[in-house]
Order: C-alpha cells, then sequence, then structure tokens
C-alpha cells in the first residue's frame, strides 16, 4: 500500500508540471514498471521535455529508454538509481529476474548501459548516478 501511495505521489508530482510543457521528477523511488512504462510512453508521445530534479530510482530510470535524450534534462538535484529487476513472491520475498534485468540494461541508452557496466552491472545494490558524471550523460536543465 505504500508503494501505491508513493507511486501515486510521483504521478501527481510529474502531472502537475504538464501544462508548463515540460515534466518534473522531482522524487520517485520507483515502483512496479507497468505505470512507469505507460507513463513514460504518454510524455513521448506529447513531446514534452523531463526535468530530472530530484531521485529518479528504480523504475523511474526507464525515461531514459523511452523518452528521447534530446528531449530530458538534469538539474544538480537529479539522481539515478538503478538495480537488477527483481519481483515478489506471495510471501512478499523478493526474487532476481535475470531475463528482465538483461531486457532493462540493453534498453538503456548506451552512454547509460556503459556506466553501468563499469561499475560491475545491474545487480541487488543500487548504482547511483549523479553529480559530474551524470552532467557527462545528460545536459544540465536551463
Amino acid at each position: 500500500m505504500r508503494r501505491l501511495a508513493l507511486f501515486a505521489m510521483s504521478i501527481a508530482l510529474l502531472a502537475a508540471t504538464s501544462a508548463h510543457a515540460e515534466i518534473r521528477i522531482v522524487q520517485s523511488p520507483g515502483g512496479q514498471v507497468g505505470p512507469f512504462l505507460d507513463l513514460f510512453e504518454k510524455v513521448r508521445e506529447s513531446g514534452e521535455r523531463v526535468v530530472i530534479d530530484g531521485p529518479c530510482l528504480s523504475a523511474c530510470t526507464l525515461v531514459l529508454s523511452i523518452v528521447p535524450g534530446e528531449r530530458i534534462c538534469v538539474t544538480k538535484r537529479a539522481v539515478l538509481g538503478f538495480h537488477a529487476a527483481r519481483s515478489v513472491d506471495r510471501r512478499g520475498r523478493f526474487y532476481a529476474e535475470p531475463e528482465a534485468s538483461e531486457a532493462v540494461l540493453a534498453a538503456y541508452p548506451g552512454p547509460i548501459r556503459d556506466w553501468i557496466s563499469r561499475r560491475g552491472g545491474l545487480t541487488s545494490r543500487l548504482l547511483l548516478l549523479k553529480g559530474r558524471d551524470l552532467a557527462a550523460i545528460y545536459p544540465r536543465c536551463r
């Protein structure tokens, strides 16, 4: 239930700025992949720019695979967080999804794939891309 509330909050934050021809991600802990795919498909179709202005973790990073890179910019507060795909069983235990991890990694733009690979690939450990490393891949927002 808490994850659903956090996802709803993330969606509300994203939708709140859409009238200004940009989507601003200020804090997204991630969540289930499906809703993020649907949301980012709509953003791609809208032609709006995406401003990453805070943490964009886990499934939120799928924006990089769906929205064209020239429509994405980052602020000094931007942080991207990557980890291997995982699912939850009926008992609430996480288990790895290696095929899904491979598919997600392959969908990321080349510079993101390279950055992740240089750090050991997608594992259960959260990899954080921020600061100069992030600004070397995506432009700073104006």
